[in-house]
This record gives C-alpha cells, sequence and structure tokens, in this order.
C-alpha cells in the first residue's frame, strides 16, 4: 500500500530523493566524528581493561581474581542502556557531572573491558601449557613468556571475536544518543522529526551503518591473514 502510493505520487518521491541528499552528509558526519570516534577510544580503553582483567582473572593473587570476577559479573549482569544512565544520569547526584561524550566512553569502555576479558583469557587459556614449559626452558621469565609468546598467539585467536565486539560497540554507539551525544542515530532523530519522514532517514542510517561494518569485516579479514605467523603449526 505504501509503495503503491508513493509511485503514484511523483512529487512526493522528487521530495524524499531531495531529503536523502540532504541528510546524507550530515548522517556520515555524525557516523565519522562521533559513532566512530566514540567506537575506536571506547574500544582501545576497554581492550587494555580487558587485558588487565583477563590477567587479573587468571592470576593466583585472590583478592585480584575476586575483584577482575565481580567487575566482569556486575557489567555483563546488567543493560549497557541502564548503565550509561548511571553514569550520565545518576552520578550528577553524587556530585559528579559529566558531558555527554566522556559519559559515553567510560559506559563504552567498561563493557568492552568486561566482555573482552572473557576473549582474552579464553585465549590465553588455550595455548598449550608447553609454550609455558619451552619459554621457562630457555631461561624466560612468566612475564617474558606472556609477552613474547603467549600474548602473539593469543592475539590471533582473540582477533575474530574482538572484532566482532568492535563491530558490535559501532552499532552500539546508537545508545549513546540517549545521552545526547550528537552521533549518527541523533542525527537521525533530529532529521527525521524535521522532515517527518522517519521510515527514509533511518533507513538511510542503517544502510550506512551496514557500509561501516561491511568495511570493518574486510579489515578483520586482512588482520587475521597477518597474524597467522603467530599460529603454532
Amino acid at each position: 500500500m505504501y509503495l503503491s502510493n508513493l509511485f503514484e505520487n511523483p512529487e512526493r518521491i522528487e521530495r524524499l530523493i531531495e531529503i536523502a541528499k540532504s541528510s546524507f552528509l550530515p548522517l556520515l558526519k555524525g557516523a565519522l566524528t562521533f559513532s566512530i570516534s566514540l567506537a575506536l577510544i571506547s574500544f582501545v580503553i576497554g581492550l587494555l581493561l580487558a587485558v588487565l582483567t583477563a590477567l587479573a582473572r587468571i592470576s593466583k593473587v585472590k583478592i585480584l581474581h575476586i575483584l577482575a570476577r565481580t567487575y566482569v559479573s556486575i557489567i555483563r549482569g546488567t543493560p549497557l542502556l541502564v548503565q550509561l544512565f548511571i553514569i550520565f544520569f545518576g552520578l550528577p547526584s553524587m556530585g559528579i557531572v559529566l558531558d555527554p561524550f566522556p559519559s559515553a566512553v567510560i559506559g563504552f569502555s567498561l563493557n568492552v573491558g568486561a566482555y573482552g576479558s572473557e576473549i582474552v583469557r579464553a585465549a590465553i587459556l588455550s595455548i598449550p601449557k608447553g609454550q609455558w614449559e619451552a619459554a621457562s626452558s630457555i631461561g624466560m621469565t612468566k612475564f617474558q613468556a606472556l609477552k613474547r609468546i603467549i600474548l602473539p598467539q593469543a592475539a590471533r585467536v582473540s582477533v575474530p571475536p574482538l572484532s566482532n565486539s568492535f563491530i558490535s560497540l559501532v552499532k552500539d554507539t546508537s545508545l549513546a544518543a540517549v545521552i545526547l551525544v550528537p552521533e549518527m542515530f541523533r542525527k537521525a532523530q533530529e532529521i527525521a522529526a524535521a522532515t517527518y519522514e522517519p521510515l527514509l532517514i533511518y533507513t538511510e542510517a542503517a544502510l550506512i551503518y551496514w557500509m561501516i561494518c561491511f568495511v570493518l569485516s574486510i579489515i578483520q579479514d586482512r588482520i587475521e591473514a597477518k597474524l597467522d605467523r603467530y599460529v603454532a603449526k
């Protein structure tokens, strides 16, 4: 019904085309300026946090193990949207006021750190114990073995799931719209409200998200190919 009415109204088709053209650049700018940068910053911080948390989880120091496990449990057991609301709307009641972008970075970084730590931990544990023993036999310390032998191999194992996590993070940045970060989905909401064409604008935003994720999947394949040399044959 919608399509039949649309094709019977050429003026409306022209209007939709003009709206699509005029909205593409603002949406793309929102994606490149905020969505991508938010995802990259959060992922880098989150990945560092993930490695530290994973090492704490496999550590024999009980307090580190308990703290890491509690952190992972809290983050994995609560919705990301609720976490963002606590950081942006809840912390001001304690006198901690953060701007939208830093609030989103903190929320996404904590989320990436918790989920990523399980990926990194599993990757480290997947490396045969013989690798540790071989490193020890040639005089390497545990830290040297971890840095030079275990982590490079674990990185190769971690790439596919971590890459998928990053792609998911790019899409999840749309949640930052609720705390007023002017990323792409926030721009889409504003344009849809001004033009009264939500189907067109949100479909256009979805296509941009898809194009970004498609490019990221290609980059993922190339990274995996380069890391193949670290795989024990």
